[in-house]
């Protein structure tokens, strides 16, 4: 004889909900799990404008929802267990609850990014000032920079050109403006490789070296240009001609 599963009955909060058919706006609705929402509704489902506390996280939500999920402009907020007042956590847009699109996030009261957003990820373009007194202004990908960007450390010094993966990788430049000096090469995984370090600013930098770096030139770079025209010369003229 085939053993027959029994159908779970359906949640008794649940039946309710579905028999309420919350419709438009309507005063704050209390969920068996401590949520609070107190906005619109579209067929038992959060839509439009509403505000949503979780209780036991202590976060509040205020802003568009779009069927039951964040959707468009809002903030997200904490609650302080001291003060007992709402600290802003990230004010933007919204998109099927992930922050996406323009939006700015606070991480502490001096560390905070704004800029652009996908998937609740960095990405794209934005400025990150970050605990130390850094800041990074540029392109982002999967929360890290990623591509064009411009570091600014809180001593003043800098460094403009590629990442990749939150690190120096490529083209770039570093200003020693501490040192009156600055080195233009290439990067790998943050490391310099190869490059070129001159002499920049040195008369402004309060910590510059007690000799410049000598320039580089050629003692006699009219006979150099005379000696590579000569064997340019020499090799199209040992060139073969066609059809011989």
């Amino acid at each position: 004889m085939p053993f027959l599963k029994k159908a779970r009955k359906e949640q008794l909060s649940k039946i309710w909900d579905k028999k309420a058919q919350k419709c438009g706006l309507r005063h704050t609705v209390y969920s068996v799990n401590g949520e609070e929402y107190t906005g619109e509704w579209l067929n038992n489902k959060k839509h439009g404008k509403g505000t949503n506390i979780w209780k036991k996280s202590g976060v509040l939500y205020d802003g568009e929802w779009k069927y039951g999920q964040r959707h468009g402009l809002g903030t997200l907020s904490t609650l302080n267990p001291v003060s007992k007042e709402y600290v802003k956590l990230y004010s933007g847009e919204w998109e099927n609850d992930k922050r996406n699109g323009f939006g700015s996030c606070f991480y502490s009261g001096s560390a905070h990014y704004e800029g652009e957003w996908r998937g609740n990820e960095r990405s794209g373009w934005g400025r990150m000032h970050y605990e130390n007194g850094d800041v990074y202004e540029g392109e982002w990908l999967r929360d890290k920079p990623n591509g064009q960007g411009l570091l600014c450390l809180a001593n003043q010094n800098r460094y403009e050109g590629t990442w990749e993966q939150g690190e120096k990788h490529g083209a770039g430049r570093f200003f020693f403006l501490d040192k009156g000096q600055l080195y233009e090469g290439l990067w790998e995984h943050g490391v310099a490789r190869c490059g070129t370090v001159t002499d920049f600013e040195r008369e402004e930098a309060p910590a510059a070296p007690p000799y410049p770096i000598p320039e580089v030139q050629l003692m006699d770079p009219h006979s150099v240009l005379l000696e590579t025209g000569s064997n340019l010369y020499g090799a199209e003229k040992n060139q073969p001609v066609r059809g011989q």
